[in-house]
């Protein structure tokens, strides 16, 4: 491909038809799994013995652990452990999501897999937790640091809803604080509760090495942060010199591109996935389409979110629809 390509261009993609032929049957699909999740042949989920016996006619537990005497698949001890999807879809909506710059809706998942939509919503946020890097180290080059609000339109809120949230401003939306290291490019980004000086600088010793350079706007809650510079956008200035928050205010464009194109509307109690999953895929961009898969993969271990804990974590009844 031509260097002067637009976008990532020495990445390597994945056409529809690609990954169809590479996922042809549910063998393959469950072939790749296990390449991918045990490179160094088959381990044990539950001790992490290579002693481990197939046994014949044995769906959906074909492994057998010599040492601790458990049966496992390759799905035991990830996000799709309790799963009766085929692998086949899985290794399909793992590819869906990872290609989908701005999202995709569990309505187009229900449409593209053949799945109800109530499963294709689990699905996603299941997939949402590969997302979630616990073990990501600290960033040692400068960063850039911003808040982003989430919520609906006061024009679109019954009247008085408006009345009840008038002059709250953006305190009737989510906040989500982030931050985009330059050099790298990677973000890290989270839900909070308040945007007060201790939730900001908390999360910037949180997530920075020390000495690092921080570049913020104005806002006070920022004062007292250590080797700190800021613009203000309050006066119309958004670049000064090295001193901008335009990298991190991207990340916020794209993430906003998708709630109002794709999704409609993230939900206060699991906006907190959908922030890990436009972090997770701006972070992984620079890989080729297999590799983010593959790193998917990998992260999807002791992970698992089960449909009835969703259900009660945004309070739905069993028979509710849920939202995209």
């Amino acid at each position: 491909m031509a260097r002067n390509a637009p976008g990532k261009h020495w990445r390597k993609g994945m056409t529809l038809m690609e990954v169809v032929r590479m996922f042809a049957t549910e063998e393959a699909a469950e072939q790749w799994f296990i390449e991918t999740r045990w490179p160094n042949g088959i381990a044990c989920p539950q001790c992490g013995s290579l002693n481990i016996r197939k046994v014949e006619n044995r769906k959906p537990m074909p492994y057998r652990c010599r040492d601790c005497r458990k049966h496992f698949s390759v799905k035991t001890g990830t996000v799709m452990q309790g799963s009766n999807l085929g692998l086949q879809t899985w290794a399909l909506a793992f590819y869906l999501l990872a290609t989908g710059l701005k999202g995709t809706s569990s309505m187009k998942l229900h449409r593209d897999l053949g799945v109800t939509q109530k499963t294709a919503w689990h699905l996603a946020h299941r997939i949402r937790e590969t997302w979630r890097d616990e073990e990501a180290g600290d960033f040692e080059n400068a960063v850039e640091v911003d808040e982003g609000y989430f919520g609906g339109k006061a024009k679109n809120k019954h009247a008085w809803k408006r009345k009840q949230e008038e002059g709250r401003g953006p305190v009737n939306k989510t906040a989500v604080v982030g931050m985009k290291e330059r050099g790298t490019g990677r973000v890290r980004a989270k839900v909070v509760e308040n945007t007060d000086g201790r939730t900001l600088k908390g999360f910037i010793q949180e997530n920075v090495e020390d000495g690092t350079k921080v570049y913020t706007d104005t806002a006070t809650t920022y004062s007292g942060v250590p080797n700190r510079e800021a613009v203000s956008h309050s006066t119309g200035e958004y670049v000064r010199e090295q001193a901008h928050t335009n990298g991190m205010e991207s990340f916020w464009s794209m993430m906003k591109r998708g709630y109002i194109g794709v999704y409609h509307k993230m939900s206060p109690k699991h906006l907190d996935r959908y922030v890990k999953e436009f972090e997770g895929r701006h972070n992984q961009r620079p890989l080729d389409t297999i590799e983010q898969m593959q790193v998917m993969v990998f992260l999807a271990e002791d992970k698992r979110l089960r449909y009835k804990d969703l259900i009660r974590e945004n309070g739905l009844s069993s028979t509710a629809r849920p939202a995209k």
